[in-house]
């Protein structure tokens, strides 16, 4: 059985920036997102996205109290699949899908799978590519991330 994989709304303008898009759909073959995620995204997704809302709004609406909309609903809905993996990168979000059980990855996290999968050959273009978008990343995160990739020999981004 395949596991569902739910995004938050960073990693689709992040990879949609690049033009990268693609990879997701190469890893995973289906992701899900959140209406919120897709009001949040601002554009349309192609139709290997699937769209749907967390049954309970309620705890939904409590996770809003700590982040916002598009990662309140995506963790409401991972936590409602069990099994999923939850594609999120803040720092705040991140921190409540751990402390709630949640699988989880970041962006960079999906990048380093690509190239691990043989999707892509190497995740330096890449991240090269997120570095001239808005998207943060500490230069710590980025040698972990050649690391995870076995391109750690290689010389920094």
């Amino acid at each position: 059985m395949r596991r569902t994989i739910i995004s938050d709304t960073s990693c689709l303008i992040v990879l949609s920036n690049i033009d990268e898009l693609e990879i997701l759909r190469l890893i995973y073959g289906q992701v899900t997102v959140t209406p919120e995620v897709i009001a949040e995204f601002g554009g349309s997704l192609p139709d290997w996205f699937e769209i749907l809302s967390p049954k309970d709004r309620s705890r939904q609406e409590e996770l809003e109290l700590e982040i916002d909309l598009g990662e309140a609903s995506s963790i409401a809905l991972a936590l409602e699949t069990p099994g999923s993996t939850l594609i999120i990168d803040d720092l705040r979000a991140r921190k409540v899908a751990e402390k709630l059980g949640l699988n989880f990855t970041g962006t960079l996290g999906v990048i380093a799978k690509a190239k691990l999968n043989g999707i892509i050959v190497s995740v330096k273009p890449i991240l090269v590519k997120i570095q001239s978008t808005k998207f943060r990343v500490s230069n710590e995160v980025l040698q972990n991330v050649l690391r995870e990739a076995g391109e750690e020999d290689r010389e920094t981004v």
